[in-house]
């Protein structure tokens, strides 16, 4: 059978995945942007891998933690906080997780620090949305962290959800840009590979012991999972309107 470009299904731009280690993972953003029919551009600007000079090419972008601060002096840190000028002029979506949401806030001019009290959230925390986040979406209890410093809430962004012990926890500027402090994007063994790995920093103020995390993601996860599915909704909304715009118009041809 010939192939007919006018029934061809349209396709969506790759979403720029930014990772910070070479065994980093997108997890289930990852998997849930690939379910929405977004092919992903992985790339590793600590290893090298350029950043593009423009987004026209792509569906937006998510900028991922690590274990380094957004206030480190390496190169590779000055120059992806640099690089969220791109997404911001051309009003493309950026979604920023934990460090991607601090390199967000000290774009915009904001600080990043620890807690005065030097406390940590390690485990599982309440939020609570703000007005604004409720007239959004139905958001998560609690939600899973692993950070020792947080952000404030830079000038010209609304706050979605705030927190006990850090009061910022997700924030939103302009249309199409957003930050998180906590971690939606685990997988089970991701989680297990983090409780493993990061055992030492239990020993913190205000951190959970390893069992209480994979405990609580018993308890806690599926809500978690749902709001995560409903976020990238949310981010990429205008992505999702144009592709079913481009397939109207592709059944019309045909």
């Amino acid at each position: 059978m010939l192939h007919d470009p006018a029934r061809a299904v349209p396709t969506r731009r790759p979403i720029l995945i930014v990772l910070h280690q070479e065994r980093s993972s997108a997890g289930r953003v990852g998997q849930l942007l690939v379910e929405k029919g977004f092919p992903l551009d992985i790339r590793r600007p600590a290893l090298g891998d350029p950043l593009p000079k423009t987004l026209n090419g792509h569906s937006g972008a998510v900028v991922f933690g690590g274990p380094m601060s957004a206030n480190d002096p390496d190169r590779f840190v000055h120059d992806e906080i640099d690089w969220i000028s791109v997404p911001l002029k051309e009003n493309r979506p950026y979604l920023g997780i934990c460090l991607g949401a601090q390199m967000l806030v000290r774009h915009l001019g904001g600080k990043v620090k620890a807690h005065e009290r030097e406390l940590v959230e390690i485990g599982w925390y309440p939020i609570q949305p703000t007005n604004h986040g409720r007239l959004l979406m139905k958001w998560p209890k609690m939600v899973y962290h692993f950070h020792r410093e947080g952000f404030e809430l830079p000038h010209g962004a609304t706050l979605l959800a705030t927190g006990d012990i850090y009061p910022n926890q997700a924030i939103r500027y302009g249309d199409k840009a957003f930050g998180v402090q906590f971690h939606a994007e685990l997988t089970r063994a991701m989680m297990q590979r983090w409780v493993v790995h990061g055992a030492e920093r239990f020993t913190m103020p205000n951190a959970q012991p390893g069992r209480a995390h994979l405990e609580g993601r018993m308890l806690f996860d599926a809500p978690l999972k749902a709001w995560l599915s409903e976020f990238l909704d949310l981010v990429f909304a205008e992505e999702a309107q144009n592709l079913g715009s481009q397939e109207q118009a592709s059944r019309r041809q045909a």
